[in-house]
């Protein structure tokens, strides 16, 4: 399977995000915790030059803590502040205030011995289709400012968000890169919902997924399908779609319904907290 999906409007976003970065002190970028290194573009780290940088491993709940705290140590050790946080119920947003003005210390204390007093700090919202970027900005900023949407690409423009007295964040729309140079990337992207699902074999994608998981998380799929353990992933995906009545007319398996139920499983935690990739083996 190959993936690719770069619609116009992103070439425009990537744009509106060169024009606006002269105006920005910090980029704050969302990766997604179960694949951080996948879910980064590339094109933010020319982006953000000479800018103070925080990421958030952003739905840090539906990852292994194992996992968290291997990248959030990587990512440190690249110079960059780190915070694990879950956008959707508040989880660690409390402490993304706090290391903005960490980050931005330099930046205050250039304000201040300019005589500058009380500018805000102004921080660019970065990161792909579908990482959670408005759904952290309106928990951020305690009240709806931005439009969501489970799907990737509701944001389509830049606006900006006065938080309070000290920080305005600057929202921009998600941006993936022109080609994937690994198709392991993108088949990860696809995996948490980053390429629109219509654009994808979703029995080939679940196949890939029950690989993983064989391989990884060895008896997961037995123990949630209550299906007998099997190796063939073709053949776990026929057992699930048994397990859980999914049928066409005539009694056949309905593998890609089997397949949406497994993917849609794993992309709400049903599964369990799993992380698809670690520093040492990304």
């Amino acid at each position: 399977m190959h993936f690719q999906w770069y619609p116009g409007h992103m070439t425009k976003a990537k744009r509106m995000m060169q024009e606006n970065i002269k105006l920005i002190d910090l980029i704050i970028e969302l990766v997604d915790a179960r694949i951080p290194l996948s879910s980064r573009n590339p094109d933010i780290d020319d982006l953000g030059k000479n800018k103070a940088r925080l990421i958030l491993l952003n739905k840090s709940d539906l990852a292994s803590e194992k996992g968290n705290e291997e990248w959030k140590k990587y990512f440190e050790d690249k110079g960059f502040y780190v915070v694990k946080v879950n956008s959707k119920n508040g989880n660690g947003i409390k402490n993304v205030n706090s290391v903005v003005q960490d980050a931005c210390k330099e930046k205050i204390e250039r304000d201040r011995k300019r005589g500058i007093l009380n500018r805000p700090i102004r921080a660019m919202v970065v990161g792909i289709p579908n990482v959670g970027k408005s759904t952290f900005i309106n928990t951020f900023a305690g009240k709806a400012c931005a439009k969501t949407g489970n799907k990737p690409g509701v944001t389509k423009g830049k606006q900006w968000i006065k938080l309070n007295k000290n920080v305005e964040l600057l929202d921009t729309p998600g941006i993936l890169w022109p080609k994937f140079e690994d198709q392991l990337v993108g088949l990860k992207l696809a995996l948490i919902g980053s390429i629109k699902d219509e654009i994808l074999n979703v029995e080939e994608l679940a196949l890939e997924l029950i690989k993983f998981l064989n391989n990884h998380y060895k008896g997961l799929m037995e123990e949630k399908y209550t299906i007998p353990e099997i190796e063939n992933s073709a053949f776990a995906l026929q057992n699930v779609a048994e397990s859980k009545q999914c049928k066409l007319k005539g009694n056949e398996p309905d593998l890609v319904k089997a397949a949406n139920l497994i993917i849609d499983d794993f992309r709400n935690g049903k599964l369990g907290r799993i992380t698809l990739e670690f520093p040492d083996k990304s």
